[in-house]
C-alpha cells in the first residue's frame, strides 16, 4: 500500500567511486566504493538481484550505471 522513503546516504565523489565486484567463481556480487586515492574496496552490501542494485544506486544518489570489476 504505502512504499517506505528510501533515506539517501551520501559518499565522497572526488574521492570514491562506486563499484560492483563480481566473483567469477560464484557469481557472488557485492556493492561498495573504491578509494580512488588508496585503492582499497569499502563494501556495502551484497548484491542478490537487480532489484538489490537498483536500491543501491537510490540509496547513494547514483544516476550512472557503476562498473563492475571480476
Amino acid at each position: 500500500m504505502f512504499k517506505k522513503k528510501v533515506q539517501k546516504l551520501s559518499y565522497d565523489k572526488e574521492q570514491k567511486k562506486p563499484l560492483i565486484r563480481c566473483s567469477i567463481c560464484n557469481g557472488e556480487q557485492i556493492a561498495g566504493f573504491r578509494d580512488l586515492v588508496t585503492g582499497k574496496f569499502e563494501e556495502v552490501m551484497l548484491l542478490k538481484n537487480n532489484a538489490d542494485l537498483k536500491y543501491f544506486m537510490e540509496l547513494y544518489g547514483i544516476d550512472e550505471p557503476v562498473a563492475k570489476e571480476y
